[in-house]
């Protein structure tokens, strides 16, 4: 291990890793003046960029039908939590195409939970 990832090992936080194809509901926390509330961000994950301290995950969601991607930090404080709400079946590592439909084309189809 070099001195650049024994710096960056501390600040990895112990969080799961959302996949792709997951609808997850993202709790940030958001300043405001002096104040600080949790917003939450909810969508489908298209695509994770791995790289230690430096992880991110892009969420996308449709709010009043435009289309909203956010890029958030994995191992940021700002994220209080990540709950997965349902995950999707997916044949692929980034879910940019879904970028380009719309409706019912755009669903994903929900992967089963074993029990």
């Amino acid at each position: 291990m070099n001195l650049m990832e024994t710096v960056e090992q501390r600040e990895i936080t112990d969080r799961a890793v959302p996949r792709s194809g997951e609808t997850v509901r993202v709790h940030v926390k958001v300043r405001e003046g002096d104040k600080e509330r949790i917003q939450i961000f909810e969508g489908i994950v298209i695509g994770l960029h791995r790289g230690g301290s430096r992880a991110t995950f892009t969420v996308r969601k449709v709010s009043f039908g435009q289309g909203v991607e956010r890029i958030f930090p994995l191992h940021s404080p700002i994220i209080d939590k990540i709950d997965v709400v349902r995950s999707a079946q997916v044949r692929r590592a980034k879910l940019y195409f879904l970028r380009n439909l719309k409706g019912k084309a755009a669903r994903m189809k929900e992967q089963k939970k074993a029990v």
